[in-house]
């Protein structure tokens, strides 16, 4: 019997959908034919030990779509990590369970062991193009021109510097808590080359550019035994420990977060108070780094306490 399919949701920042069969043990992905490529580099990683669902089932889509292409995936479960810390905390704003930075280390190792195994020299064409595709650099300093300084420029140039030894792998760009499960991880339509360590050990500190809405923080302490987690096994499979780097990577983060924020309409008051938030932390995280080496993210502000500052301080700017 053929599989009945509901829609769940559309896919962000790229045209398709994704659905759930009735007994929620697949999930179908459509949408133009760029996701073919996106379903070929899934089967290449699960080849290469990469913890992803298998593609079960691709072709072109039926109906009036002629571009349309669609792929098959399994379930890796009832909740990913985001979920199961949002169903614990209860939105409470609180730390997250225990269990679940353990469970988030565990696919993390899994995740960084793979790409580590399989990682190339670092290139400075493809460190440009990995600051240019997983920053989404052209939208940010379009959208935010003002924020497009020689400083800007020579922070990002002084943190490719600093990456120059640093190997290459096949990465998610957007890896993160809600596409990461105890099985494996979802959702590689952003896929491109990054230096080991890009995609994991940013997990926990990218929660603060939510400002706060994901109901759940990771503490000091549990965010110092998830990179304990990491080290240990990229000192096993590179000998050394990407998460020194952790600055350098936080830095394409505030390009990443800031990316497709600006309203179409700016009598939008919400819409452009998130919009300026996102300045504001790409500033700070700009002024952190250079100053530093370092990004804190524990340092932001939630967007309340944003939204909560007189007028003339919520502009974002550099």
């Amino acid at each position: 019997m053929e599989d009945e399919w509901t829609f769940v949701k559309k896919r962000t920042a790229a045209e398709g959908a994704v659905w759930v069969n009735q007994d929620r043990s697949r999930f179908k992905r459509t949408g133009d034919r760029q996701l073919e490529s996106e379903a070929v580099f899934q089967e290449r990683i699960a080849a290469l030990g990469y913890p992803v669902p298998v593609v079960l089932e691709s072709g072109s889509s039926t109906g009036s779509d002629p571009e349309g292409f669609f792929f098959v995936e399994p379930s890796l479960g009832p909740a990913s990590l985001h979920d199961a810390a949002w169903n614990t905390v209860g939105g409470a704003c609180g730390p997250m369970p225990d269990a679940v930075v353990d469970a988030a280390a565990a696919v993390g190792a899994r995740l960084l062991s793979a790409q580590a195994q399989h990682a190339e020299p670092a290139t400075r064409d493809a460190l440009n193009a990995w600051v240019q595709q997983a920053g989404w650099t052209v939208n940010v300093f379009a959208e935010n021109p003002d924020l497009d300084t020689p400083r800007t420029r020579t922070v990002l140039e002084t943190a490719l510097d600093r990456l120059a030894h640093t190997p290459l792998c096949w990465s998610h760009y957007d890896y993160g808590l809600p596409n990461a499960f105890p099985a494996g991880v979802i959702d590689w339509q952003h896929h491109g080359l990054a230096p080991v360590g890009y995609d994991t050990y940013p997990a926990l500190e990218i929660i603060a550019f939510k400002g706060g809405t994901k109901g759940y923080y990771a503490t000091p302490a549990q965010r110092a035994r998830y990179t304990a987690a990491l080290d240990e096994t990229a000192l096993h499979v590179l000998g050394s420990k990407p998460g020194r780097h952790l600055g350098e990577f936080l830095l394409i983060k505030c390009l990443f977060f800031l990316a497709l924020m600006k309203p179409a309409d700016l009598t939008n008051t919400d819409k452009v108070l998130k919009w300026n938030y996102r300045r504001t932390l790409f500033t700070m995280g700009v002024e952190q780094y250079e100053r530093t080496g370092r990004i804190d993210t524990a340092a932001f502000l939630s967007l309340d306490d944003f939204a909560a500052q007189p007028e003339h301080c919520r502009t974002g700017g550099a």
